[in-house]
């Protein structure tokens, strides 16, 4: 009986460990992009937010708060020629770090107090915390 091989020839690409330069640049994969990762959570009084975005300034992190939908957007730059030629000699091989903007937006159950919202950004985490709007808990209508 004849053994059967399939022929991938993306195999290749991820076949030359070991001769020079350890990864060709064509085998990372596209998914290397910013992305922003939530942790929701609710009480009686609010809701509580925290987002992973790694690497950004505080400066460029935008929040906006419409009704009981929260927008979160953050971007990050890359260093300009002239940063770099600080560096003579140097050339990189291959980066992985993302450039960019990244943005995000969910609904909540319940209206946000836009004036009473606290925001706070440490080690890569923006942490937000979005007060129930008073009287926003809606209106039961009976069914006659």
């Amino acid at each position: 009986m004849a053994n059967v091989t399939r022929y991938n020839p993306f195999d290749e690409l991820f076949n030359e460990f070991g001769k020079g330069f350890w990864v060709k640049p064509l085998a990372f994969p596209a998914g290397t992009e910013m992305s922003i990762k939530l942790d929701v959570k609710e009480d009686d009084k609010s809701y509580t937010v925290h987002a992973d975005i790694p690497g950004v300034k505080k400066e460029d992190i935008q929040v906006d708060v419409d009704g009981n939908v929260v927008s979160v957007r953050a971007e990050t730059r890359k260093e300009t020629e002239t940063e770099k030629d600080a560096k003579k000699g140097e050339k990189v091989l291959y980066s992985e770090r993302s450039y960019g903007m990244v943005s995000r937006s969910f609904s909540l159950p319940a209206e946000v107090d836009e004036k009473a919202v606290k925001a706070e950004y440490k080690d890569g985490v923006l942490n937000l915390v979005l007060p129930k709007k008073a009287n926003g808990g809606g209106k039961r209508i009976s069914v006659s």
